[in-house]
């Protein structure tokens, strides 16, 4: 009855007109009705006390409508029924309205007993207010459930399905049933014993049946509300949900929801770390903890992508102090509001000390860390675009070699404990500057280590790309999709390693409670990925498909630019062969070649003099010479001399 009702022209235009009036209007005509339910209900109770049609009695008794009318608008405007906006409503309004009608009945019969009418009875009130309750409320229910389900007359609702109809997915609808933009049309679950059934007035469905269903009903957009399955399983319903020519959006991990910074109706895009099918070790708290736990701890480049998380986590250490220090004023401003909205929630709020300043500067960095007793340094500040350090090589060496150089001077003189840099498997074999670079920072820790005097454990930790960070593919291809393509690929064969950057930051923690010095640790980044087969991944899962020869009717066609300058086809994570286990499976100890520190110095005396000369030729001698591995691409110029050439 309902769906024809919602069918008919009269009533969608019916519909209409009441969405498209102002609220005042809307207060009016509630207004009109709730007179008419009184006066009905009135009628109503002498017709069924009496049992007749228009009873004699109510000659006598009519002076209980006025009375009820002066009773009962003020009590119903007490109770928020002319506030309420009644397609929002909730079924506990209805107890509001059961609260708001018992009054009125009540006070309307305290009126009649002072105006002496002796005919409005018990036998009258008690069907009265009956009356009342189911014209006043149902007219209300029955509006809001109408309204709700039925058209949208600014614009169509996006039709969707839920996958989950578990407490998440029940939640999840509970939340988006008002939404105008999209739908909830049925949920889909594994469990058997439920398929068949309705939740929610919603039939579930089987997932061998999602295919034909998102056909039938046009479904647009598939919301997977599962957020306590496990990483490997979420992976495996996403690879299924793949080929079905829907957007695919989740709810948030169960981390998320439980820390407060989201809510099960925050559905978003597909996570990429759920196209890894790989599930993060849970970490070890012990490891986790013994740099941090009240201790002063820095974190450098605490704005970027990698810094920050680290930031997140220690803050979650209990250390006695973080101090950020970051070179770009608006990433220290960001992240620093960030960590204080953190810190509002926790009941014991580590000091919290933004620094603007660049690892450049030993004096700088060894008054800031004597200044606030730092004990633990996590190096993450570097410049790591490859093409950009390509063609500015010299401030590549600067920022990269000499800003970690002065930085690990500066902890050492100042007694710091733990110094960690954040390598990266660029440094391994480099092509590129980049990575020339930050294999040279793992050779001075290295060296440093050496010293008879040498005060600081300093340790490096090397792993691939992490997924969304600044410099991953991930956010580039995001963006390009929902530009409607095409999506860049630098080559069909080029292979990458990945990691999320919350186990990313975990491990890097762990790590640095490890070693004794020198150490180079390597992360296990599991299988490297395809980036072709990432992209198509991730244009499918936004419910489009490929434009190619084989479908040249597609979506989002991918366009293959070559590889860029000092890029790789594949990525590595050892120099040599040697890898000796640790406590934490997920971290590897590299045995990997080191050189005197009378050497490095000599280098870096010459790289200083070469970066003095503006010589960036003379740099990648030197490099050349010092990284093992290291063949510069023939393409490496510095910007401001192509421009001097031509």
């Amino acid at each position: 009855m309902v769906k024809r009702l919602k069918n008919n022209r009269l009533w969608r235009e019916f519909s209409s007109y009441l969405l498209t009036r102002s609220r005042r209007t809307k207060q009016f005509i509630l207004l009109y009705f709730d007179m008419f339910a009184i006066l009905t209900s009135i009628w109503g109770g002498f017709a069924i006390r009496y049992d007749v049609l228009f009873p004699e009695a109510l000659r006598v008794g009519w002076v209980a409508m006025p009375l009820a009318i002066i009773v009962s608008f003020p009590v119903f405007h007490h109770f928020g029924l002319y506030r309420a906006i009644v397609r929002f409503m909730e079924a506990q309004a209805v107890f509001g309205i059961l609260k708001a009608v018992t009054l009125s009945v009540l006070l309307t019969v305290v009126g009649a007993r002072i105006l002496d009418i002796p005919l409005f009875s018990p036998a009258v009130w008690l069907p009265e207010g009956m009356l009342l309750l189911i014209l006043v409320g149902g007219s209300r229910v029955l509006v809001r459930f109408l309204l709700v389900s039925g058209p949208n007359p600014a614009r169509k609702r996006i039709p969707v399905a839920v996958y989950g109809a578990g407490d998440a997915g029940v939640r999840l609808v509970n939340a988006i049933k008002h939404s105008v933009e999209v739908e909830p049309l049925f949920f889909i679950d594994d469990n058997k014993e439920i398929q068949g059934h309705e939740v929610l007035g919603m039939p579930v469905h089987a997932p061998r049946d999602l295919p034909d269903l998102v056909r039938q009903y046009g479904v647009q957009r598939i919301m997977l509300a599962m957020p306590s399955v496990n990483r490997v399983r979420r992976s495996e319903i996403i690879r299924a949900l793949e080929d079905v020519p829907a957007q695919v959006m989740v709810v948030p991990d169960l981390g998320q929801i439980a820390s407060g910074n989201k809510k099960v109706e925050d559905v978003e895009q597909v996570g990429i770390e759920d196209l890894l099918e790989r599930t993060p070790v849970q970490p070890n708290r012990v490891l986790m903890e013994a740099c941090i736990r009240g201790k002063s701890v820095l974190v450098t480049g605490a704005g970027g992508s990698i810094g920050s998380e680290l930031c997140r986590k220690i803050l979650h250490l209990a250390p006695k102090r973080l101090v950020l220090v970051e070179r770009t004023e608006f990433a220290l401003y960001t992240i620093e509001q960030e960590l204080r909205r953190i810190l509002d929630r926790m009941p014991d709020k580590p000091e919290l000390i933004p620094i603007l300043g660049s690892t450049e500067h030993r004096k700088r960095m060894q008054s800031v860390i004597e200044s606030f007793e730092v004990r633990t340094i996590y190096h993450a500040a570097a410049y790591k675009h490859v093409p950009i350090i390509e063609r500015n090589p010299i401030e590549g060496v600067q920022n990269n070699i000499f800003g970690t150089l002065h930085l690990a001077e500066a902890a050492n003189a100042a007694g710091v404990e733990t110094f960690v840099l954040i390598s990266t498997d660029k440094a391994v074999r480099p092509t590129n500057v980049m990575g020339a670079t930050k294999r040279f920072t793992e050779l001075i820790l290295q060296g440093l280590a050496q010293l008879p005097d040498v005060r600081t454990r300093f340790i490096a930790v090397r792993f691939g790309n992490v997924l969304a960070s600044s410099g991953s593919v991930v956010p580039l291809f995001r963006d390009q999709i929902k530009r409607g393509g095409p999506v860049t690929v630098t080559h069909r064969d080029v292979e990458r390693f990945f990691m999320t950057i919350s186990e990313a930051a975990e491990l890097v923690i762990q790590a640095g409670s490890m070693g004794r010095g020198g150490d180079v640790f390597v992360l296990n980044m599991g299988k490297q990925v395809r980036i072709d087969d990432f992209a198509r991944r991730m244009i499918r899962l936004a419910g489009l498909t490929v434009k190619d020869e084989n479908n040249p009717q597609g979506d989002i066609e991918i366009t293959y630019t070559g590889l860029r300058e000092g890029e790789k086809l594949y990525e590595e994570l050892l120099i040599g062969n040697n890898l000796l286990p640790t406590e934490h499976e997920m971290i590897l100890h590299a045995q990997e070649e080191s050189f005197p520190w009378e050497r490095i110095q000599r280098d870096l005396a010459r790289l200083s003099q070469a970066s003095k000369d503006f010589s960036y030729q003379e740099i990648l001698k030197i490099l050349e010479g010092s990284v093992s591995g290291y063949q510069p691409a023939g393409g490496v110029q510095d910007w401001v001399w192509i421009h001097k050439a031509q």
